[in-house]
């Protein structure tokens, strides 16, 4: 019976730790991996899509006698780090996913609490050999196994679901500010270009970042 219980003892400390850990790696996804994923993402997305716009057919040049240099040259950027952080509809994008982000988390630790309180109720009675019976003790022990296996498993697909819903924003944004741009580059650009946390431009002329100009009309343009 000793021995038992110091296997049920050396169960329980395994199952906890195994707890904390799953906590640790659900904040972590719903959090950090959510955020960083959204902005590699949208990054990325503006990468391609804005390179599109230098590939569509040249239109006659209205850049007009007092054009900027980026105009004058068909060629311009944006800090798509900055555009994010400021256009409206990319904030109420990030929002909504956060709002998630916080909905999920919430349900996962509710459900951890009460894996946790079984798991030192659990522990209480090996340590004061409160079970009836080995087999009572047994099936309380399997049953601990399979809510932390359901805890796991739940970590898992609502981390699948936020990055579901990730995309899906994504998607919404790049087509929205693809299909401005195609409007906005006609006669003044031949190429815009993604530059992100400055990774993409060592140099320009000044007046060849177009992002203040371009996060200000899409932002009078937006509609809550």
């Amino acid at each position: 019976m000793l021995t038992q219980q110091k296997r049920w003892f050396s169960f329980v400390e395994s199952t906890l730790f195994c707890y904390l850990c799953a906590l640790f790696v659900s904040n972590n996804n719903f959090v950090v991996k959510t955020m960083n994923n959204i902005f590699k993402t949208l990054a990325l997305l503006f990468v391609v899509g804005m390179m599109v716009v230098g590939c569509e057919k040249p239109q006659q040049n209205q850049c007009g006698a007092a054009a900027s240099d980026s105009c004058a040259l068909g060629i311009a950027y944006i800090n798509t780090d900055s555009l994010l952080l400021t256009y409206k509809l990319a904030q109420k994008l990030q929002e909504q996913i956060m709002a998630k982000e916080e909905a999920a988390r919430a349900d996962f630790n509710q459900k951890a609490r009460t894996f946790q309180q079984d798991a030192n109720e659990f522990q209480r009675k090996v340590q004061n050999n409160a079970f009836l019976s080995l087999d009572r003790a047994q099936k309380e022990q399997e049953r601990l196994q399979k809510a932390e296996q359901d805890l796991q498993e739940l970590n898992n697909r609502l981390s699948q679901e936020l990055m579901n819903e990730q995309a899906k924003l994504s998607v919404q944004l790049h087509d929205t500010l693809q299909a401005f741009l195609k409007e906005y580059a006609v006669g003044r650009y031949q190429l815009i270009i993604s530059n992100n946390m400055g990774d993409n431009v060592l140099y320009s002329a000044p007046g060849v970042d177009i992002t203040n100009e371009v996060v200000e009309i899409l932002n009078a343009r937006y509609k809550e």
